[in-house]
């Protein structure tokens, strides 16, 4: 019986302590001037399971006359014994229009929808001392002034207006690139072309090593040889020997060479048109005379080409392909730098009226 009425007693004292409602009010300056600020901090301590009402007070609002509060802070929380009890402190800024002693009323609050009362403040406000003999000595207010002008106030924007004129600048660049199905760079290379010349040698060289006159049918053999010596007198002079018979080759080289020059490629001719057409059987020795007749008649009538003249350029052609998957990066590229030209534009926008305000 002893301990149950020792333990309903401290049952009792913890519930008391933990429903104990505490309030408490102070002021951070009792005597101030007029139009001067000071704080009020109103303290409540009690069960944190407890519900609490704060007195409804906002900016403007009046304490007693000529005493109004200037702004409600957010409230405090802290929590004290473990989480069984909070404290929470409110703070208000107020002020006073007239120089008086003031008597400031508790606050009233509730807990539990139980009202509580803090203790009653007093508050001394004194006037400004104004020197009434020396008027002198106070001017009206100025006019307003415009701020000075600061270079490095202005220096981004003007920077950013640019990069803003190349981006748009290169969206313009591309768009009409992708318009016209044209890349960013043409790829040129100089090309360099052996005169017909050497073309002609190099594939006589070839047709020599490769000893197809050996065989009993010279037919090949002839056949390109004669073809090298078509286009070799094509490229030089500049007229389709490729389409035209020897007999017409002959007729129209006897405007540009002499008689004599023209007997032994008028041979070779001859002889290929009868291995070639008559199933003529020529001897080895008649192949290799004939292979350094047309050696001879190339370098009597050659042309050097000039040493300083500069190789044609060539241009490198693209597959369709790749030209359209250029043109569709080109296009999503303008358009990544036009919304990129937009926002800038919206932030140099805003900044500057930011700076003329």
């Amino acid at each position: 019986m002893k301990k149950t009425i020792i333990s309903a007693l401290a049952l009792i004292s913890l519930t008391t302590a933990r429903a104990q409602v505490n309030v408490d009010v102070r002021i951070d300056s009792l005597q101030l001037l007029i139009g001067e600020q000071t704080g009020i901090t109103l303290s409540v301590s009690m069960g944190a399971s407890q519900k609490l009402e704060m007195p409804q007070m906002k900016s403007g609002q009046q304490l007693v006359p000529n005493v109004e509060v200037v702004q409600v802070m957010k409230p405090d929380t802290n929590m004290l014994n473990g989480g069984e009890r909070m404290e929470v402190h409110q703070r208000y800024i107020v002020t006073a229009w007239d120089s008086a002693f003031y008597y400031l009323p508790p606050f009233k609050l509730k807990v539990d929808n139980k009202e509580y009362e803090s203790k009653s403040l007093a508050m001394k406000v004194y006037p400004v001392e104004v020197d009434t003999l020396h008027l002198d000595k106070f001017f009206p207010p100025n006019g307003m002034m415009s701020p000075p002008f600061a270079w490095k106030d202005w220096r981004l924007p003007v920077c950013l207006s640019f990069l803003v004129a190349l981006l748009a600048l290169l969206a313009y660049f591309l768009m009409d690139r992708a318009r016209k199905g044209k890349p960013i760079v043409r790829i040129i290379r100089r090309k360099k072309v052996l005169p017909p010349h050497k073309v002609a040698i190099d594939e006589i060289e070839r047709i020599k090593a490769g000893r197809k006159w050996a065989e009993e049918d010279s037919k090949e053999y002839y056949t390109m040889l004669t073809e090298t010596l078509r286009t070799y007198i094509q490229n030089r002079y500049g007229f389709r020997a490729m389409e035209m018979t020897s007999g017409e080759i002959i007729e129209r080289l006897l405007q540009e060479n002499d008689e004599e020059s023209l007997n032994e490629l008028r041979d070779i001719f001859r002889t290929a048109d009868l291995v070639k057409f008559a199933k003529w059987s020529t001897l080895i020795n008649e192949n290799d005379a004939n292979l350094v007749a047309a050696v001879e008649y190339i370098n009597q009538t050659k042309q050097e080409p000039d040493p300083n003249a500069k190789p044609e350029p060539e241009v490198i052609r693209q597959t369709d392909q790749k030209r359209l998957n250029q043109v569709w990066g080109m296009r999503i590229a303008s358009i990544i730098m036009i919304l990129a030209a937009l926002a800038l534009m919206g932030w140099i926008a805003w900044r500057i009226m930011d700076l003329v305000r």
